[in-house]
């Protein structure tokens, strides 16, 4: 299991976020979580990759337990994973290569060839081939995600967590961030979770749904209630 979860209470700033909590993600699963803003989402996945403490019976991360993990050891839990962010967080004034042998360099990568073989990998599974000199300022905001995408692949990660990742995008370039996302999913069982407020991607790329609101977290079990349902038509 990628994550296990049980009876967990999230903080934020001392104020409770989300209170027993139950969350559980399997190897290659998709999973996706929508409510509110402000509603929790976010501080989910911040607990998963240990930016916020949570507390609680079970908090389980690719078998690390996140209830004793050390500080000094989150670095080697968080290569396991990748990120990918609504505002890209990438380094506007440098090239596609210069942002993705940055990380490679950061994370333990000595050998050049090898870091340059890596990037052009990650590139091609995301259709960025020929962008690797290409200015990050220069491409448009579907290029972007996707060099974030690349970015949180280089390390081989057995979880990616993406944050509202089509929340800046039109609907064109972000139908392909999600397609290559499911793509990775299937092809190296990763497992997926996405945090959003596009309801259409819950039906072309079907997957587990959680949905967070008043403190709460709820499996979805009847996703059809998510198109139905008023309450869930989060614009």
């Amino acid at each position: 299991m990628t994550i296990d979860y049980r009876k967990i209470q999230i903080y934020q700033d001392r104020h409770k976020i989300l209170a027993d909590v139950d969350f559980r993600a399997q190897e290659g699963e998709m999973i996706y979580l929508i409510g509110p803003v402000g509603s929790g989402k976010t501080s989910l996945l911040k607990t998963i990759y240990g930016e916020i403490e949570c507390e609680g019976e079970c908090a389980k991360v690719l078998d690390a337990d996140l209830l004793q993990l050390h500080t000094s050891q989150l670095p080697a839990l968080r290569r396991q994973m990748g990120m990918v962010f609504q505002d890209f967080k990438l380094l506007p004034d440098h090239s596609v290569y210069y942002n993705l042998n940055y990380i490679l360099r950061a994370t333990g990568w000595k050998n050049k060839a090898k870091r340059d073989q890596r990037i052009r990998e990650v590139l091609a599974m995301v259709r960025m081939e020929g962008k690797s000199g290409t200015m990050t300022f220069q491409l448009s905001g579907g290029e972007k995600q996707r060099v974030c995408v690349a970015r949180a692949l280089l390390n081989r990660p057995k979880l990616i967590l993406a944050d509202e990742p089509t929340g800046n995008l039109d609907p064109e370039s972000g139908e392909m961030v999600l397609a290559i996302l499911d793509e990775i999913r299937r092809q190296h069982q990763t497992t997926i979770i996405i945090s959003t407020h596009n309801m259409q991607w819950l039906k072309y790329f079907p997957g587990t749904i959680y949905h967070t609101g008043e403190g709460r977290l709820t499996k979805e079990e009847d996703p059809n209630r998510i198109f139905t349902d008023e309450t869930f038509m989060i614009k």
